[in-house]
Formats: structure tokens, sequence, C-alpha cells
């Protein structure tokens, strides 16, 4: 069981455990009352159920069979309503928009010989430069962001954070860091859109 602010979240096996990263993005989350939230790679749903304590409307995404499964039970234990679907990125929220989309990306680079090829390698696998998920995200990011929207991405230095914050300025988003960390070899962030 993990604790975190009062509230418990039970782990699951096949499922990306809650780390840092997971910490740093729950410690700036930007939900405000009223926000309609889409959290994509929810895991074991801690991100989408604190939001859910704020937002009027949360639907959490993950490939992961067992991720879904985990946040629904999960919900049910911190006593919040969460709309949970099975799906890759933005596919089971085709025609559907947010005022706040939260994503914990897949930003490690990964050779060949590395990949496993099981449920939990879609929570860290970022492809050969870390960024294969990181821009099919973003690429796909705005038909489903409500005017003035908000996105919050965590991400590693690994796979070029400098990059990330071109691509989402160049859709018109104002662009901040608003959280960092060191972690032994890469430097992990929160990064923060607004469309202007």
């Amino acid at each position: 069981m993990i604790k975190y602010h009062g509230m418990e979240f039970n782990r699951c096996s096949n499922v990306y455990e809650p780390a840092e990263d997971t910490f740093m993005l729950a410690d700036n989350l930007k939900v405000k009352k009223f926000d309609s939230v889409l959290e994509i790679g929810t895991g074991t749903g801690m991100i989408a159920i604190l939001a859910s304590k704020i937002a009027d409307k949360v639907v959490a995404v993950d490939i992961n069979k067992y991720a879904v499964e985990c946040t629904k039970m999960n919900a049910e234990i911190n006593n919040t309503i969460i709309d949970v679907r099975l799906g890759d990125l933005f596919d089971p929220v085709k025609d559907e928009k947010f005022n706040l989309i939260l994503f914990n990306t897949p930003y490690l680079p990964i050779k060949e010989d590395d990949i496993v090829d099981d449920e939990l390698e879609a929570a860290w696998n970022g492809g050969k430069d870390g960024r294969t998920v990181i821009n099919r995200f973003i690429k796909n990011l705005s038909p489903h962001l409500e005017s003035k929207g908000m996105v919050q991405l965590v991400q590693s230095s690994l796979s070029d954070i400098e990059q990330t914050k071109v691509m989402l300025m160049k859709l018109g988003f104002e662009v901040s860091i608003t959280a960092s960390e060191r972690f032994f070899f890469e430097e992990v962030v929160v990064i923060t859109g607004k469309l202007l």
C-alpha cells in the first residue's frame, strides 16, 4: 500500500508503481475546480484520483489492461469516481476535449536488446531516443484541449526536454518547467504548457 496525503493506493502486479516522478507530478498538479481532466498512462490511478478530488470530470487511460483494473480498484478504495478506459494515448477519447491533460511519459531511451515486451514496458520505453511516445502525444494533443487548456507532462533530460518545449510552443503553448529534480544520471521535470 502506498500512502500519499492521507490517501492509500494499492500496488498492483504488472503495473508501474508510483515513483519519484509520479510524486513530483502529484505535488505540482494544476487542477482547478470545474476542470475536465484526462490522464494518459494512469498506472495505479494515483494522479487521476488526486485530480478527481478537485475536478468535475476525470478520464484515465492506459494501454495496460492491468493498470485499468488497478485504477478502478484504487478509485473505489478512495471513494472517487473516474472514467477509466483501455487504449493507446488518445484513441479512447477520440472526439473529446479537456481543460487539462496529464501524462507521465515513457521517456527512457531503450536499445532493441533491452526490450522485454511485457505490460510494464509501456510505462518506461521511450524508443531509441526516448521520444517515440512523446512525439506521438504532442502531435495528437491539440484537438483534445479546450481553448486556454493546459498540459502537464513528466520527462527526462535523457529524451531532450528542449525539443518538447519547442514542439509545444509551435502549437501555441506558453511553456514552463514547473518542477525539476536530479536523479542519478538525469534530470526529471514537469513541463507545463498553457494554450494562449
